[in-house]
């Protein structure tokens, strides 16, 4: 796909980064790449982005939340616009190859040692919204009003946007008119996607520990086998949304962790599992999640374990939902930006996100689009050979945007939508 911006973009000087600017990006995008750090954990990278922010003459605000950054910028009177981009990388081996792909590792949330990469776009999204900072404090003329740059910790765990509401940030920082955020996405880059309403799906993350009994390998009737009894339950859950969720309705239910015993002579005394829920409507959720309980509970009644298995929430995502006036506001920017085929509409996705909460927080209304990140040409072979879910996306351990045109694309359209509410009113 070709991209041809129209002429007011063209023309505009914050819409039209420079080539020096570009290639600062591409090597902070390469740096972050290669150094990322797990939720919660973001400090070389809060640090990165708030010494660019006051370079830039930005009031920063840091340690919010834990390693969250808050930049401010004003220019004149108008409204305030808060951006987002979230800062944290996923337990994961890279395997992308690349000259800068992490080797890093660390100590998860669960104190497990684990390598480190940034699988999910992070680091896009945080040098994307370095270079619109740049790109509205360089060309204070062409707008009026306050940018809000946050830069969040913790998105993939849920914690972050949580954590920096709990440390203040409504009341430290004026209300926004909007709350804009978007996120790179395994579309062709040069595709823009937005809907209005429901955009991703409610997430929710569950740790269960079942008990049983240790023993011998070689004595399992002195046991109560744990290791049974999980792969029993997971078989089990696998049953929920096939047999109690509507056909006209959706839900996604995943054991991701499975954890029992270490040696193969000795039946462990307990199991863990960690799973995940996705789904769209409220009802939906709440059976979903009752039956998971249910059948937890009954497994381990049923392998005649001695105590009810603990089970303790780990994470919970709201529905991202977009407001409709706002989302409107921003579409007919990016359409007048890059042209009406670069933008269109897309179905919702069952991923999740906690960036809805600063809009639920400020009661202001939310917009949150996504960028495609695939080198064009590869996703057109892909399409022509059937074989685009072989792709690799998101949180695939092989997952990373194309640089360009994905760099240039995702500054301009984050900045092409602040613009619709920060652009001073035309003369006459």
């Amino acid at each position: 796909m070709t991209i041809k911006p129209s002429s007011a973009a063209t023309e505009s000087p914050i819409l039209s980064p420079s080539a020096a600017l570009l290639e600062q990006l591409r090597d902070i995008y390469k740096d972050l790449h290669a150094n990322p750090e797990l939720s919660m954990q973001e400090t070389r990278t809060a640090g990165i982005a708030a010494r660019w922010l006051a370079d830039l003459g930005f009031e920063v605000t840091e340690g919010i939340g834990g390693t969250g950054i808050v930049g401010v910028l004003r220019s004149g009177e108008g409204p305030t616009v808060l951006l987002r981009a979230d800062m944290d990388a996923l337990p994961i081996q890279e395997s992308t190859g690349l000259p800068y792909a992490s080797q890093r590792s660390g100590i998860d949330r669960f104190g497990q040692e684990t390598a480190i990469a940034h699988s999910c776009g992070h680091d896009m999204h945080v040098a994307w919204l370095m270079g619109v900072a740049h790109q509205f404090a360089m060309n204070r003329q062409d707008w009026a009003g306050t940018l809000l740059c946050v830069f969040q910790p913790g998105e993939e765990t849920g914690q972050g946007a949580r954590a920096m509401i709990e440390d203040g940030i409504v009341k430290r920082f004026p209300k926004p008119a909007v709350t804009l955020a978007q996120h790179v996405m395994p579309l062709p880059a040069g595709r823009i996607g937005w809907r209005v309403g429901t955009m991703l799906s409610a997430g929710d993350s569950w740790e269960v520990t079942m008990y049983g009994r240790g023993a011998h390998g070689s004595m399992p009737q002195k046991a109560i086998d744990p290791v049974v009894m999980a792969a029993s339950t997971v078989l089990r859950l696998q049953t929920i949304v096939s047999r109690e969720v509507a056909m006209t309705d959706s839900a996604v239910v995943t054991v991701g962790a499975l954890q029992a015993g270490r040696s193969e002579n000795v039946i462990p005394d307990h199991a863990l599992l960690r799973l995940n829920v996705r789904t769209f409507k409220e009802e939906v959720r709440k059976r979903v999640l009752a039956a998971i309980q249910r059948i937890v509970e009954a497994e381990a009644d049923a392998s005649g374990a001695s105590r009810k298995p603990d089970i303790s929430i780990l994470s919970q995502f709201p529905l991202t939902r977009n407001d409709e006036q706002a989302t409107l506001r921003v579409v007919h920017a990016l359409e007048t930006a890059f042209g009406p085929t670069a933008v269109s509409e897309v179905s919702p996705a069952t991923a999740s996100e906690d960036f809805g909460l600063f809009g639920t927080a400020w009661d202001s209304p939310s917009v949150f689009w996504v960028v495609g990140g695939i080198d064009p040409q590869v996703y057109a072979k892909a399409q022509a050979t059937g074989t685009v879910d072989a792709l690799p996306a998101n949180h695939a351990p092989d997952f990373a945007p194309a640089v360009d045109p994905t760099l240039l694309i995702g500054l301009k359209a984050m900045t092409a939508a602040a613009l619709a509410w920060l652009a001073p009113p035309q003369a006459g």
